[in-house]
């Protein structure tokens, strides 16, 4: 899948905007505030339908402005994909693909793979479990409709139960039976995200391990770890044994809800032990192991999106980032960064053709 065109109309601090993209690495330089990873993110919507850095919509438009309109124009096997999304305050957010809406815009997710790597991943690292279960499920859901369905109608099922157990604390009532429904299908949904979850660790381990050796030149020794209530006890027996805690606390406190990601290096917590230079090397390896296991699982090359990736990384690790994309196991490739001779001097070095575009 190549992006050939992109539009923008309105979009962040765009007012409009054209681009005709090569097929291999596009190289978006320009000032800090000139709207570099504006464009990335842009990409990045047209493949998720939402905004990677803010999902709330109505802050993707530019200032004094009513709408956003995102076209993206594609050639996959040599037959042409037009995508727009646009947003109007008000008004639900609408995404057409050739013409046609999608009644679903889950129905999107998946026909344009696309992988993002970005200084705000190092949320991943520093903020709570929440983050790291949507990198998680973000990464299953391109390759598997059924576990994206799960997943949307569990947590509604979680939010359905938070609000019956809120109601019984305020009016000082139970129904046990009522409860029961919603454990029965907690479980039965649960118990098909842990099993996913699960799979998709245990194939994606090794494939990180192997990035980032490539990276640190194999100093180091990384691990992903899949912390989960399920991992040691059945979902129905966990959902027993919490349920005067539930009550106390009005809300779920077990399940997959609140699975977790521990990133480890040479044995220890990464957010912990890791140098500056480590995590950032750890977060790039995530997302290479994200593009190869999409590639693996949809036998389609995603966009690679780059966003100021040479930041904070020495000499070294840069030349081994480059040499990692400088084959034809990666497709189209789209590269932000500041400084000019920083990107040129990097892009010589490999052996695929390039475009810049300046901002």
């Amino acid at each position: 899948m190549i992006l050939k065109h992109l539009s923008l109309v309105n979009y962040k601090n765009f007012e409009q905007k054209n681009f005709d993209f090569g097929s291999k690495i596009n190289c978006i330089v320009g000032d800090n505030g000139k709207g570099k990873t504006n464009i990335l993110d842009a990409i990045y919507h047209l493949s998720f339908c939402k905004s990677y850095f803010n999902p709330i919509s109505a802050q993707n438009i530019r200032h004094n402005e009513e709408f956003f309109v995102i076209n993206g124009t594609y050639n996959q096997d040599n037959q042409e994909e037009k995508v727009v999304v646009s947003f109007k305050k008000g008004q639900k957010k609408i995404v057409k693909r050739n013409n046609k809406i999608y009644d679903r815009l889950s129905d999107h997710i998946g026909l344009i793979p696309a992988v993002i790597i970005s200084p705000a991943d190092r949320d991943l690292i520093t903020e709570g479990s929440e983050t790291r279960r949507k990198f998680m499920d973000g990464v299953i859901v391109q390759s598997n409709k059924i576990y994206l369905e799960q997943l949307m109608t569990y947590q509604k099922i979680v939010a359905q139960r938070n609000a019956l157990l809120k109601y019984f604390a305020k009016n000082n009532t139970f129904n046990p039976s009522s409860i029961d429904v919603y454990n029965d299908q907690m479980v039965q949904l649960g118990q098909y995200i842990h099993t996913a979850r699960a799979a998709f660790i245990e194939s994606f381990g090794p494939i990180l391990k192997k990035h980032y050796a490539a990276i640190s030149s194999g100093n180091e020794q990384v691990e992903l770890v899949y912390q989960s209530d399920l991992n040691h006890q059945e979902f129905d027996a966990l959902l027993s044994l919490n349920l005067q805690k539930d009550r106390l606390a009005q809300y779920s406190t077990v399940g997959v809800h609140k699975d977790d990601l521990l990133f480890k290096i040479d044995g220890y917590p990464i957010n912990k032990f890791g140098s500056q230079g480590q995590q950032k090397s750890f977060l790039i390896a995530l997302k290479l192991a994200q593009f190869d296991f999409i590639k693996a699982q949809k036998k389609v090359t995603p966009l690679l999106l780059l966003d100021d990736i040479f930041d904070k990384l020495d000499e070294q690790r840069v030349g081994k980032i480059i040499q990692l994309v400088d084959n034809d196991f990666f497709g189209q490739i789209f590269i932000s960064d500041t400084h000019h001779e920083r990107t040129e001097k990097a892009v010589k070095l490999v052996h695929q053709s390039y475009q810049f575009h300046y901002l």
